[in-house]
């Protein structure tokens, strides 16, 4: 039999590594080999980009060790009973690729997963190994993500923790009863023991941190992912779950992947993939959770479980309580100027200054870059205050939401 080249096993897995949404680089301590010493920086075919908090767009080799796994997901193109072609890194190869790519400025760092070969255990041993030699061995000191494994050994996770900037495990699915149906070797709590390990061990880093010792090599954070449309899960079975995982565990990020048919798919699934719209829709309530405010409850409630595909949430919520509005920009307190539809984080708060000093008006509204046909109708300034008709329901929705387009005839 033949072997098969580096290249060949890049094309291989780099593709399978493309289902991996939860590879952003926030959070990250801004190292660099500026200084003259050690390889690669996290200042600033298998290449994915991430962002920064500000904003930055970073490259990283995005790979898989291996897609060969022991586990028989439905929903995964690398399951055990999927008829794909396999291959596998050893940890020299990703190491070696790695180098190469950051010399050829490529990449900024590493974001490396696996399927489970042998045993949880021995495959986290690998993970490890390769973010283990390119932090001590080879000085890099380049952004490095590592996807753990809830099954695998706290010891072994929390030296993925030592050497990665960011560490996560996939949750794939909101429920036990969703995994038990697609995922049966996965276990809802294992994953969350795991999350509270990890946890504590951040925060443990970040303690050590304050109290001075800036040598420390610590992941400074932790994510997962969720895959949307694979089952019968309600957004809210979703959004609960990712509100727990912010509170109770602290994570990052939850990340909405949605699902994608597969070759050969397993009978089980679904034929066709859920409309894109529903994915976009979850990270704006995802957004409100974690930046405006809101409860799970306020933006979903238990009569309607899933999200209105055709408006956003905080319009959404806005129509359901129409009883809030207008709202007078002067006096509301700023958690209320944060449920307007059209107000973002920064705009309230550069509002809440303005009218220290004096009274808003629409101009300055204008200037802050808002979008008065969103606002209008839900805010009173000095020189506005909207009739009642504005609030209409009906007409509201006809007023903001997003004009029909025609379909192209030959559209590929």
């Amino acid at each position: 039999m033949r072997t098969m080249s580096v290249s060949e096993k890049l094309a291989i897995l780099a593709d399978a590594a493309k289902y991996d949404a939860s590879c952003a680089s926030s959070g990250a301590n801004q190292r660099d080999s500026r200084d003259g010493k050690g390889v690669g920086s996290a200042g600033g075919s298998g290449i994915c980009h991430s962002y920064a908090p500000d904003g930055r767009c970073i490259s990283l080799l995005k790979v898989l060790l291996t897609n060969s796994c022991i586990y028989d997901c439905h929903y995964c193109i690398n399951r055990r009973s999927s008829n794909v072609r396999r291959a596998a890194f050893t940890p020299d190869e990703v190491i070696d690729l790695t180098l190469d790519f950051y010399k050829r400025n490529y990449i900024e760092g590493l974001f490396l997963s696996s399927g489970i070969i042998r045993t949880a255990d021995h495959t986290m041993e690998q993970v490890v190994s390769v973010a283990r030699r390119l932090r001590e061995e080879h000085d890099f000191r380049g952004y490095i993500h590592l996807k753990t494994i809830p099954e695998a050994s706290g010891e072994l996770i929390e030296q993925a923790a030592r050497y990665a900037d960011r560490i996560s495990i996939n949750l794939e699915l909101p429920t036990q009863v969703s995994l038990d149906k697609l995922a049966p070797e996965k276990n809802l709590g294992r994953t969350k023991q795991a999350m509270g390990r990890i946890r504590l061990k951040l925060e443990d880093a970040a303690d050590r941190r304050k109290t001075g010792d800036r040598a420390l090599r610590h992941a400074t954070g932790q994510s997962t992912q969720v895959i949307v449309g694979a089952d019968e899960s309600t957004d809210a079975d979703f959004l609960a779950r990712a509100d727990e995982l912010y509170g109770s565990y602290k994570l990052k990020r939850v990340y909405y992947s949605a699902f994608s048919p597969i070759p050969e798919p397993s009978k089980i699934l679904p034929l066709a993939a859920p409309p894109l719209v529903r994915e976009h829709r979850l990270y704006q309530a995802d957004w409100l959770l974690r930046h405006y405010g809101f409860g799970v409850g306020e933006i979903l409630p238990v009569e309607a479980p899933n999200l209105d595909l055709n408006i956003d949430p905080k319009l959404s919520w806005a129509l359901r309580n129409r009883q809030d509005f207008p709202m007078n920009v002067q006096t509301a307190p700023r958690e209320r100027l944060l449920r307007v539809p059209g107000l973002g984080v920064k705009n309230v708060d550069r509002l809440l200054q303005i009218r220290r000093h004096t009274l808003v008006r629409l101009a300055d509204l204008t200037r802050l870059r808002v979008s008065l046909k969103k606002v209008m109708p839900f805010l009173i300034t000095a020189d506005h205050f909207p009739s009642a008709g504005l609030l209409d329901g009906d007409r509201l929705i006809a007023r903001l939401a997003p004009r029909p387009q025609q379909m192209e005839l030959f559209a590929r």
